[in-house]
């Protein structure tokens, strides 16, 4: 985490823990209420860590998901914030793996997000909260020898192979959908 955020033990050796912090008590305040949504890029990590901290959001929007359910074709090779940031040319001045740097261009991605659901959907948070908490399609390869090729072009072989390792649920979900195996 250091390398990334560079935050040392020594700059927080004086602050509050998380648990005694003023976000800490505003959070507990906002997730007690029915209509808050927490948007979070990778939000089924970020809930699993705000859990840990006895925070409890009851929905959620995860533009991760969201950007890999919106490119159909597999257009974007990456999904993650900064990637999509540059690849999407969102225009915010902020400092990539900083707090703020990193709310700003989630910000940014759910804005933009939005905006393609908004036009679509009768409710568009609803529809972001049920396809952010469900498996979602994965439209190329992201590794391995087949790495780039759309899905339904990957061997059954290869597939029947993958489906018996250890994937995330977009990917175990897409290769039992491409094995033609029983999804809900």
């Amino acid at each position: 985490a250091i390398s990334i955020h560079h935050i040392t033990n020594e700059m927080v050796a004086n602050k509050p823990s998380f648990k005694d912090s003023d976000t800490f008590k505003k959070l507990q305040v906002l997730f007690a209420t029915d209509d808050a949504v927490l948007v979070a890029h990778n939000a089924k990590f970020d809930v699993s860590m705000l859990n840990r901290e006895n925070l409890y959001p009851q929905r959620a929007i995860c533009t991760y998901k969201l950007s890999r359910y919106l490119d159909k074709e597999g257009v974007i090779p990456k999904y993650n914030l900064q990637y999509l940031r540059y690849y999407l040319k969102l225009n915010i001045d902020a400092t990539a793996h900083s707090a703020i740097g990193d709310v700003l261009v989630t910000e940014g991605l759910f804005q933009r997000i939005y905006a393609k659901f908004k036009g679509q959907a009768i409710d568009p948070v609803a529809d972001m909260i049920n396809i952010s908490s469900s498996p979602v399609l994965v439209p190329r390869m992201p590794f391995g020898k087949h790495k780039g090729l759309k899905m339904a072009e990957v061997s059954k072989d290869y597939l029947e192979w993958l489906s018996g390792t250890d994937l995330d649920e977009d990917l175990a979900y897409t290769v039992r959908h491409n094995l033609n195996l029983d999804v809900h």
